[in-house]
């Protein structure tokens, strides 16, 4: 195993294996499957927003020349909706009813809003007051001109970006590729969630929980395994992501210094790197190229492999997928801890009601519902042995 390497240095070789998936191919998705999707060129609008003149206001639409007097009268001409069909050109000396969203007549250039006009007989309007005009009259083009982008490259699609899309009349969008993530889990202990457990069996934690943290990356998981320690096992499945196109694999378990080391057993050969980092929990860590897609290998234990994602694979796809880095800050410890000098120490906690950094369960590799508890990473530094109560540390949320 030799030296544990450093945490960050670590971390920056992985940035490194990872560096190739940062150029991505482009696909056109339905707008529906776009949200989180990253725009991979300017999107041009082919028509203008609004596309024609509509009215701002529920009201009536007017000449603004007739109403410079007002309060006037106005027989009322006919009514306009907001519906498909041109509605016919408003005579001088009259009023059309209008709704919002419609389209103003030929001749109108003002809209008057309801509460300003009050009801006559004869199917008369009495307008209150005077408009100028354009006033509540929305023109075509006023938000986009045809032909001029409505998303730059490089968005992250949200539904507000999506809604302009859709505005403008299109139905897809050029887009980045997501990455393509595969997962194995090893270990003949393993069994599926939900199996009636036999003798020295445990549910598969990390299958789920890896394939859980990649998506939530913006990467799309396009193969799921489990496998004995079977060295031809564990190959059959790797090949079987290669062919699913995965362009990283992921998996847990299989690289310590025991027996039945599966992962150790098949990928060192193969020039995989297998070492220890200098961190607690999620020491054991290894990484390999095979058949041309990287491997990210991390320890068995569940907590182990869910912080080792969020720590070495997760930064690179959350940038690549355009998401944020996870929110870091200082915050006073709730109370005191101890670490293990020549270790980073990462210990869940979760953030109390007055915003202090609570420890959650111990620093075992294997507490999951301690993990599933927290909200935060408290970082012990490496040189650090202990921490009072009200000590500044670094947390990461989770």
């Amino acid at each position: 195993m030799g030296a544990r390497i450093p945490v960050d240095e670590h971390a920056r070789f992985v940035r490194t294996l990872l560096s190739g998936l940062g150029a991505r191919p482009t696909e056109r998705v339905a707008l529906a499957e776009a949200l989180g999707r990253i725009t991979a060129s300017p999107v041009e609008s082919p028509i203008a927003l609004p596309p024609f003149r509509n009215s701002q206001m529920d009201g009536f639409a007017v000449r603004a020349a007739d109403v410079a007097s007002a309060p006037v009268p106005l027989p009322i001409a006919g009514e306009v909706a907001a519906t498909a069909g041109t509605p016919a050109p408003l005579a001088p000396g009259t009023a059309v009813r209008i709704m919002t969203g419609a389209m103003v007549p030929e001749g109108a250039d003002a809209i008057v809003p309801v509460e300003d006009t009050e009801p006559e007989t004869g199917d008369r309007v009495r307008i209150l007051r005077a408009r100028t005009a354009g006033e509540y009259v929305r023109e075509a083009g006023s938000d986009l001109a045809a032909g001029a982008d409505v998303l730059p490259a490089g968005v992250r699609l949200g539904s507000r970006h999506l809604a302009a899309a859709a505005a403008s009349g299109l139905t897809a969008l050029l887009v980045r590729e997501r990455v393509r993530v595969a997962v194995v889990s090893t270990g003949s202990e393993l069994v599926p969630p939900g199996t009636a457990l036999g003798p020295g069996e445990i549910p598969d934690a990390n299958g789920v929980a890896l394939a859980a943290a990649a998506t939530a990356t913006g990467a799309v998981v396009v193969h799921v395994a489990r496998v004995r320690d079977r060295v031809e096992q564990l190959r059959a499945e790797l090949d079987a992501a290669v062919d699913a196109g995965a362009e990283l694999i992921v998996t847990s378990g299989g690289i310590s210094q025991g027996a039945y080391e599966v992962v150790r057993e098949l990928l060192e050969p193969l020039g995989a790197w297998v070492g220890s980092v200098a961190m607690q929990p999620g020491g054991p860590q290894a990484t390999a190229v095979y058949r041309g897609v990287p491997v990210l290998a991390f320890p068995g234990n569940p907590v182990s492999a869910q912080l080792s994602f969020e720590l070495f694979a997760a930064p690179t796809l959350r940038a690549i997928h355009g998401l944020p880095p996870a929110r870091s800050e200082r915050m006073p410890l709730a109370e005191p801890v101890r670490s293990v000098p020549g270790r980073r120490q990462f210990l869940r906690g979760r953030r109390t009601d007055d915003d202090r950094a609570l420890p959650v369960g111990g620093p075992g590799s294997h507490l999951v519902a301690a993990l599933a508890a927290s909200d935060l990473l408290i970082v012990v530094p490496d040189d650090v042995e202990a921490l009072d109560a009200g000590a500044m540390v670094d947390t990461v949320d989770l």
